[in-house]
């Protein structure tokens, strides 16, 4: 029997809320890869619709940023969230270790935790590792889902890069948090995006907040990825898989999105509406009603916070 607040929740949003049984308690693991430590969340579900859910988020985002999602998500199945290697409170990871590094942390990870089979969630920085993940080690993988995503290196990333690593490294905050908000979301005039003006406060806050491991940890992030690039041209597993971003994400563009959904076998691409690049943040329960959805094999098109799907 549905409950007075599922139904509640249905009135409010015209979406359904699949019933579930409530997830179990958080738990933490810490592990070590080649000398260095990280951490993951496990949110487990005893009576999951589907597979493990893996969400890699941004290189800003940390296990704990997807708390918010939980409720919507974690009826459907465990989730697993995780500090990669040189993220998070997770050891510093010099720039020469790439992105074949961290796809390896995340089998590494799987392995110690027993999940020999997930759905994958990456969105901007996340579907660089999800990606390279899938094609270097296919057999984990069930679905794919990535938001944000680009198989090239945005042109407004590669010229921002230096002046926001040279400013953080002279210390100066501030501006540099002003440049990751401005790269981050799109101008006030693309659209209308939800929680806009909010969301660039709490993206300011949250830069300006950042501990002196934090800013380290940024710059060797933006080397790495500079360095390394952000896509190889291998084989990318036939499985179900979704890309979508904002409607008005000027940092990966949806064009961006098609790419990347183009060089996916059979990959389906939307946008969700009255967003940007920070769909996930500014439209927390439609993002994850979607990923849920595709996770659960539930139908996605005809979404009202959908563009059609592609």
């Amino acid at each position: 029997m549905r409950t007075a607040v599922t139904n509640a929740q249905e009135a409010t949003t015209g979406w359904p809320v699949p019933v579930a049984a409530a997830p179990g308690e958080a738990e933490e693991r810490s592990l070590v890869l080649d000398g260095f430590a990280y951490h993951c969340r496990i949110v487990r579900q005893s009576a999951p619709q589907t597979a493990p859910l893996v969400l890699l988020g941004g290189s800003s985002q940390n296990r704990y940023s997807w708390q918010g999602h939980e409720k919507w998500l974690a009826p459907l199945c465990t989730l697993v969230t995780v500090d990669l290697p040189g993220y998070g409170t997770s050891d510093f990871l010099p720039a020469e270790y790439g992105i074949d590094f961290l796809a390896a942390a995340v089998r590494h990870m799987l392995v110690e935790i027993d999940m020999p089979e997930v759905n994958l969630f990456g969105g901007c920085f996340g579907e660089v590792v999800g990606l390279r993940f899938a094609q270097l080690h296919p057999e984990f993988v069930r679905r794919i889902v990535f938001c944000g995503a680009a198989k090239r290196l945005p042109d407004l990333y590669t010229e921002a890069v230096p002046r926001l690593s040279q400013a953080l490294e002279r210390g100066e905050i501030e501006k540099a948090a002003e440049g990751l908000v401005q790269l981050f979301m799109s101008n006030p005039g693309a659209g209308q995006v939800r929680k806009h003006a909010a969301v660039a406060r709490l993206l300011q806050r949250q830069f300006v907040n950042q501990t002196p491991d934090e800013i380290k940890k940024a710059v060797e992030h933006n080397t790495r990825l500079v360095t390394h690039g952000c896509y190889r041209p291998l084989p990318v597993p036939e499985v179900p898989s979704l890309v979508f971003t904002g409607e008005y994400d000027t940092l990966c563009t949806p064009q961006m999105g098609r790419e990347l959904a183009a060089v996916m076998p059979g990959a389906r691409f939307t946008t969700i509406r009255e967003a940007d690049h920070l769909v996930t943040v500014e439209r927390r329960e439609e993002s994850a009603d979607l990923i849920g959805r595709f996770c659960t094999d539930r139908p996605i098109d005809g979404l009202p916070y959908c563009t059609p799907v592609e």
